[in-house]
């Protein structure tokens, strides 16, 4: 996995530099402070977190596991401050600084640091969210998460970014939303927020009741395309059915179409899901990361062309969260006969405030060759 900075453009439209993670796409979203500060002032919440994070891999040269080459350790602190100003309005902030305390590559000063540098402070949301009845904007850096523009959850913070969103919620069960964006921190590429060429935003509907349902509609001209995403899913009961749709029209290439159907059941204390995604003609367009239902830990579906296949199982076992999938990727792009993925996560946590998670993963990129890459996650809550 290589860390290196991908152009601005590049990474609007695949986004194949960095990978992983599990995110469900719904509406905008700011982050809400939960732990109360002093009396004294009431109007201000805090919650604040320290990470240490771990990153090994063999996808580096020929290089063996834990040899004392091909591994990073990085350590965060996150601080989330919310004040509200008035009943209506609230100020949020959310503050990381970092550092690279260990890092075993050969040439660390372009592979394998967090965030692509030693160390380093950034304002990852800063932002005035106002309600007024129905209706919330959110006005600064913020996280969004629709189905094809998401903040990535991954290493030491999410990607982030400056946007105007409004959130509309009139009409029962249904919420409209608008969003321009304006700059974009990507996952991992370190403390700058990049300023977008063109018009950028995205209009959606999603409804929730009998059924769910959303519609979006993207114009991305940093990375010029346009794009149409719809799903639909219905809960039996039993088990739970959807299926989406995505169209991205390229302005320099062929369009892209993409669908999917996933299936998801309970069974004997185990969560299982099974999905298919078939992406034609051309990589799909998405920024940071893709809500595709193949999409996993390391490979987001949109970078693949052709037929993609996911399954997975998760369940807990004495207090530990388990998660296994495995997906198999085509690469007609790339002239290759197909990829695939295998997933193994784990989280335990010791204590409400000190949390351990693990993920082991084994990805073929389409090149035949496997890369293992070993990530353990220590988190402290305070």
């Amino acid at each position: 996995m290589k860390w290196t900075k991908l152009s601005l453009v590049a990474a609007l439209a695949v986004s194949s530099a960095v990978a992983g993670g599990d995110i469900a796409p719904v509406e905008p979203v700011v982050e809400a402070p939960v732990v109360e500060a002093a009396a004294c002032n009431s109007n201000t919440t805090i919650n604040s977190k320290a990470v240490l994070y771990s990153f090994t891999t063999d996808g580096y040269g020929d290089l063996d596991w834990y040899k004392g080459d091909s591994s990073a350790l990085g350590a965060a602190v996150t601080l989330d401050v919310a004040h509200k100003i008035t009943d209506n309005v609230t100020a949020n902030v959310t503050a990381v600084g970092f550092t690279n305390l260990t890092n075993s590559y050969d040439k660390p000063d372009v592979w394998g640091q967090f965030e692509g540098q030693e160390t380093g402070a950034f304002l990852n949301i800063a932002n005035i969210t106002a309600a007024y009845g129905d209706t919330t904007f959110v006005l600064g850096r913020q996280l969004l998460d629709t189905p094809m523009i998401q903040s990535f959850d991954w290493l030491l913070a999410p990607g982030s970014f400056e946007a105007y969103t409004v959130v509309n919620k009139s009409i029962s069960n249904l919420t409209l939303v608008g969003s321009y964006i304006a700059e974009y921190r990507m996952n991992g590429s370190g403390t700058d927020f990049a300023a977008l060429d063109g018009d950028n935003w995205t209009v959606g509907a999603s409804y929730s009741d009998t059924f769910d349902a959303s519609v979006w509609y993207y114009n991305v001209d940093a990375a010029l395309y346009t794009q149409v995403y719809a799903d639909l899913g219905y809960d039996f009961g039993s088990f739970k059915v959807a299926g989406q749709y995505v169209d991205t029209d390229w302005d320099l290439t062929d369009s892209s179409t993409a669908y999917g159907v996933k299936a998801e059941t309970a069974l004997a204390g185990f969560d299982l899901t099974a999905a298919y995604v078939k992406v034609d003609d051309n990589p799909a367009g998405f920024v940071d990361w893709d809500g595709l239902y193949t999409s996993m830990w390391m490979t987001p579906t949109s970078i693949s062309v052709g037929d993609n296949f996911m399954v997975s199982a998760a369940t807990e076992f004495s207090g530990i969260a388990v998660s296994v999938a495995y997906g198999d990727f085509e690469y007609e792009n790339i002239g290759t006969e197909g990829g695939s993925e295998f997933d193994l996560v784990l989280g335990y946590g010791f204590t409400d405030c000190i949390s351990l998670d693990a993920a082991y993963t084994i990805t073929d990129y389409g090149t035949g060759d496997d890369e293992q890459v070993m990530e353990l996650i220590a988190t402290y809550k305070f």
